[in-house]
């Protein structure tokens, strides 16, 4: 490496992980990244970058940098089964291997804005969903791409046999059954009943 390509920085409040460095793209310092989503725009909306370093149990060995650290993207593509960039001061495979397992971070505020009636899954994870009557179905915890749509996975308190427990139910994320999102009211009305 040239210069160090790492600037000491704060993880940003709104900071959301995309991906990982997978490993060593060539012999010029490119890096292959493994999303965490098939949408990977907020990758390419931003040329700045916050890495952190691989989790604890990954990161044996690792002395790339410590803390939170910004980086500048030179170049990044698609390229064929997924994504590969290019860091500035990172000029060769040596240094590109070094960051396997590090963590990509982009603020939310940085993601470029969705059409209307789309939205990002993080800014769905967490919000209540009702049902057209006001029933509490559960809140969202995960989705789940299935092909041509995505599966809302809800968490809720249910009582069985006198005892509460956790229990998942699972909408389609589809017109057909989805009413509305009011981000601002952290709610999602669904035309779904409880016993489905």
């Amino acid at each position: 490496m040239s210069s160090s390509p790492f600037t000491a920085a704060s993880l940003p409040d709104d900071a959301i992980e995309l991906g990982r460095f997978q490993d060593a793209w060539g012999i010029k310092g490119w890096v292959r990244i493994q999303p965490h989503s098939a949408d990977t725009s907020a990758l390419f909306a931003t040329s700045a970058w916050f890495l952190q370093p691989p989790e604890a149990r990954f990161a044996r060995g690792f002395a790339a940098f410590a803390g939170c650290v910004s980086v500048q993207v030179a170049e990044i593509k698609a390229h064929s089964d997924g994504v590969v960039a290019r860091l500035e001061g990172l000029d060769n495979r040596s240094a590109a291997e070094a960051l396997k397992g590090v963590r990509i971070y982009v603020p939310r505020s940085a993601f470029p804005a969705t059409p209307e009636g789309e939205y990002y899954w993080v800014d769905l994870i967490g919000l209540e969903v009702v049902n057209r009557e006001g029933l509490p179905m559960g809140v969202v915890r995960d989705l789940l791409p299935t092909g041509p749509n995505s599966v809302l996975v809800l968490e809720y308190t249910e009582t069985v046999d006198g005892q509460e427990r956790v229990a998942e139910r699972m909408i389609p994320f589809v017109a057909a059954y989805v009413d509305g999102v009011d981000q601002q009211a952290r709610r999602i009305t669904v035309d779904w009943q409880p016993d489905y």
